[in-house]
């Protein structure tokens, strides 16, 4: 099963990952000013990983597939690594709508 976890980055903002069952990071957010604002993006996860439609599927400067998770409002809420093909990143996809709507949290800030 996957989780949530939230750390503090070295500038003081926290962060989450969701990782797979195996551990992988599978979604990567941004840096927030405070742990409640850091738990909403969670539960913004949870609501919109179920809509193919949120995740915006992008090719990085040097060819690599990657994703990102949006919110209903068009703002970035989680970001995947970079993939070597773009059926992987469709894996990864996949992934974050069947681990994040159910995925414990962990606090390690």
């Amino acid at each position: 099963m996957g989780k949530f976890e939230i750390t503090t980055r070295k500038n003081g903002e926290y962060q989450f990952n969701l990782k797979a069952g195996n551990g992988q990071v599978i979604l990567a957010s941004e840096g927030y000013s405070s742990k409640s604002a850091c738990q909403n993006g969670i539960e913004s996860v949870r609501k919109n990983a179920s809509d193919d439609s949120k995740f915006e599927r992008k090719t990085s400067t040097n060819g690599k597939p990657y994703f990102n998770l949006k919110a209903s409002n068009g703002q970035v809420i989680g970001n995947s690594e970079m993939y070597e093909s773009e059926a992987s990143r469709e894996n990864g996809i996949e992934s974050v709508k069947k681990n994040a709507p159910t995925a414990d949290v962990s606090d390690l800030s």
